[in-house]
């Protein structure tokens, strides 16, 4: 059984540890608000470009010889992947590349035989 010695320096421990775990809550709540309150400040701006291609859209139903309505074989890929620049997201980065690669290898065989796949990487770990 324990002495009262190594009781109080346990309880100190896990003590300190809640301090630590608390401070750390904090960081990432206050993170998280800041997140949410650019999204909700982009809102208007996203809006706004839903319109404007609504309205691109609705004047180019017209002209349907036009050639930004004609469905075309793609030549060249371009794949944009995005993860995160650090780590503390599970398998976040690891489901990415692995989506990527499979988007590259079940949609776009022909072009990436012929190596007309290119990848464009945002973020610390991505490819």
């Amino acid at each position: 059984m324990a002495n009262t010695k190594e009781l109080r320096e346990r309880i100190k421990s896990v003590k300190s540890t809640q301090q630590l775990t608390r401070a750390m809550k904090m960081v990432a709540a206050a993170k998280l608000k800041r997140a949410q309150d650019a999204i909700v400040q982009l809102r208007p701006y996203a809006q706004k470009l839903g319109e404007i291609m609504g309205n691109i859209a609705a004047d180019m139903s017209d002209d349907l010889d036009s050639p930004y309505t004609k469905e075309q074989k793609p030549e060249k890929v371009l794949l944009v992947v995005v993860t995160s620049n650090r780590g503390l997201c599970g398998a976040f980065n690891t489901n990415v590349n692995k989506g990527a690669l499979e988007v590259a290898k079940g949609v776009f065989p022909e072009q990436l035989a012929a190596g007309n796949v290119s990848v464009l990487a945002i973020g610390k770990k991505s490819f």
